[in-house]
């Protein structure tokens, strides 16, 4: 049985800036990393809780409008020469949801030099949590990896210290190196624990949301998550979409139908991880490719359970590869522990896929997707019942998929152009 619960807003946005930075060991943790210097600057400048989880939430997902894998390498390399793109998509992204939409400027400026503002005063909070971001992302981008931080801790400063006035704020650098003489800071900031850290200490701990509230970042979250690709720009649309009428025609509870468009939205977050050369490629995957395919769903499972108070939305999103004879993927869980929520969590997903657009093939009839739908379900790797369902009901869902699906495209075209 469900039951009401509530879900702490650090812990889920941190979730997502983790999802964000899977992708490769030169990124792991860099927006959170960013949001840890940033929160350390507020703190010493002893600024209002509200201006602490403001700047906290632009930090740590300041890196969105990057939409690809390869784009974020580029930017986290200092080897991409234009960065007003990614700053004004994040910004865009940013405004999609209420509880992001304070932070979208300080996301559209975090990478505009001081020397630029023309005659802004450092007193304007978009200047200041700008700048602030600025010198934060600056800050974790220069931390050499392979190097014991106390051991390269002092250069960095030095290097900070020379963009003053040119690039930062001179109150900016202040408010840094102030934070910056504690080798507590240091070591903090490359800790294997600073998720906790931010989370159990930072200024978001105590915010709690409704978990129904969570809806408020669906459009945020289903647009970092699908918009990497043009061939997958609209799919969690479509996959919620086509769970949900499938969850009332089942006869689901209203709260559980609601639950299960939740986990369509987040089914695929694990696939932050897999690089766009995988996902668009037109040709068959070698074995080595799908390899790294099969790793999303653990992925989505991984960030999903750590947010505490979804329930079963975990499960529902990430057993969506799963089969019911347990020939499925990464969990091999079967038909005994799938239950009614991931098997339409399954079906929506194929269904979706089959009927879009791939690198390697053009988007399904009815016929077609019918077909390989009975087979599934014919071969355990499907629910019968649920695939059944759908088919007697085809021409309404996808009418219903479609239309949605529509409207996140000119979003998609919009943000892209």
């Amino acid at each position: 049985m469900l039951t009401e619960n509530t879900i702490n807003l650090g812990n889920l946005l941190l979730s997502i800036s983790d999802a964000i930075d899977i992708v490769n060991r030169s990124l792991s943790s860099h927006q959170m990393r960013t949001a840890f210097i940033a929160w350390q600057m507020t703190e010493s400048a002893k600024m209002p809780k509200n201006t602490k989880e403001r700047i906290l939430i632009g930090a740590l997902l300041h890196d969105v409008g990057a939409l690809t894998p390869e784009d974020k390498i580029r930017l986290h390399n200092f080897e991409e020469n234009s960065l007003d793109a990614h700053c004004s998509r994040g910004a865009e992204l940013f405004e999609l949801s209420p509880l992001l939409q304070p932070s979208a400027a300080m996301v559209r400026y975090h990478h505009k030099p001081w020397e630029k503002w023309m005659g802004a005063t450092i007193a304007d909070p978009d200047v200041f949590d700008s700048q602030l971001l600025y010198l934060a992302d600056l800050v974790e981008r220069l931390i050499k990896r392979n190097i014991f931080i106390l051991h390269q801790h002092e250069k960095i400063i030095q290097k900070i210290i020379a963009r003053t006035g040119s690039e930062i704020h001179p109150d900016i650098v202040d408010l840094f190196v102030n934070v910056s003489k504690r080798e507590e800071f240091w070591l903090d900031l490359l800790s294997p624990r600073l998720f906790s850290l931010l989370l159990h200490h930072g200024p978001c701990k105590k915010t709690e949301l409704e978990i129904m509230e969570i809806f408020s970042i669906v459009p945020f979250v289903r647009s970092i998550i699908d918009f990497k690709s043009h061939f997958t720009a609209t799919h969690s649309t479509g996959v919620a979409e086509c769970a949900y009428h499938v969850a009332k025609l089942f006869g689901l509870t209203d709260k559980t139908i609601s639950r299960l468009k939740l986990a369509g939205y987040f089914h695929d977050i694990g696939k932050l991880a897999v690089p766009n050369a995988i996902l668009d490629k037109p040709d068959k995957l070698t074995k080595t490719e799908f390899a790294i395919i099969k790793q999303h769903t653990y992925f989505t499972y991984s960030v999903l359970s750590t947010i505490g108070g979804l329930g079963d939305i975990p499960e529902w999103a990430a057993f969506h590869h799963e089969k019911l004879d347990g020939s499925g993927y990464p969990f091999h869980v079967d038909r005994t522990k799938i239950n009614t929520g991931s098997r339409i969590m399954a079906v929506a997903d194929v269904f979706t896929a089959l009927a879009e657009d791939r690198p390697y093939r053009s988007g399904m009839q009815r016929s077609e997707i019918a077909k390989i739908l009975a087979n599934m379900a014919k071969d355990q790797g499907l629910d019968k019942r649920i695939v059944e369902l759908l088919l007697d009901n085809f021409e309404d869902i996808r009418e219903n998929v479609r239309e949605q699906q529509a409207l996140v495209h000119a979003e998609y075209n919009k943000l892209v152009s």
